[in-house]
């Protein structure tokens, strides 16, 4: 069985775009962090990124209640957890700018953003970069340190057991960087007919975030990890997990 051992004391954990899915997996690291503080382990910095405010349409979809309308999503969730936990959860209420958010080393940064401008930035981050995304009622989880081809590709040669590299998601999935193709438009659909052709799955946000929860917590507990990319369906009430080899990942660094 191979594992993911980055050699690494993961001293920042920072989550970046706090909308369906990252609300969600700011909920879990925030009590992940404190039972680890409870059971008196070393506990990381926490971190929340988003300059979007609060909007009525977030309510109920989102970890946001009506009273947090108008506000900023960073400073709210931070809020709340800190009083409701006894952190000391750092709010940034501005993009995401690696020189000014992100500190050089002993990095977990968690990106649940929906733009590829953002996704570039991240890609700029050092560390593992733990990176959510989803369509309707399905999505993806990937992590991944290092987003140099050769340099994975030559680790995955001489790699027996643990692997120092994995494949950052931007490696996995160059696409993710790139401007999304503008949809044609459909003049037959009535406004209110492409929003609701628009809309996620209630559900699908949670999943992924469960996901991404389970890789953070086997990271902050210094627990084996055996897989690098997660799949995950509403529909079929599934996680798939590539798991951590030469040919799984070979297959995706060769397309």
């Amino acid at each position: 069985m191979n594992i993911f051992d980055p050699f690494m004391h993961l001293q920042t954990v920072t989550v970046v775009g706090l909308g369906g899915t990252g609300s969600q997996v700011a909920r879990t690291v925030a009590r992940t962090v404190y039972d680890m503080r409870r059971t008196r382990l070393h506990t990381p910095a926490l971190v929340f990124i988003d300059p979007d405010v609060v909007e009525e349409k977030n309510v109920g979809r989102q970890l946001f209640a009506a009273g947090d309308v108008g506000q900023n999503k960073s400073r709210v969730l931070a809020r709340r957890f800190n009083q409701a936990l006894g952190l000391e959860i750092a709010a940034v209420d501005q993009p995401l700018n690696v020189r000014q958010h992100i500190d050089r080393s002993g990095n977990l940064v968690i990106g649940c953003v929906d733009n590829h401008d953002a996704r570039r930035e991240l890609a700029k981050a050092e560390g593992i970069w733990l990176d959510a995304g989803n369509h309707f009622d399905s999505g993806q989880v990937c992590m991944g340190n290092t987003s140099d081809c050769e340099t994975m590709l030559s680790h995955i040669k001489g790699s027996e057991g643990k692997y120092r590299y994995l494949p950052s998601p931007a490696l996995l999935f160059p696409q993710l960087l790139e401007p999304e193709p503008q949809p044609v438009p459909q003049p037959n659909l009535s406004c209110a007919d492409l929003v609701a052709r628009g809309e996620q799955h209630l559900l699908i946000n949670d999943l992924v975030a469960c996901v991404v929860a389970g890789y953070v917590y086997k990271l902050l507990h210094r627990q084996p990890i055996t897989t690098f990319l997660s799949y995950v369906s509403v529909d079929g009430l599934s996680v798939r997990s590539l798991p951590i080899c030469r040919e799984e990942l070979l297959s995706y660094l060769q397309t």
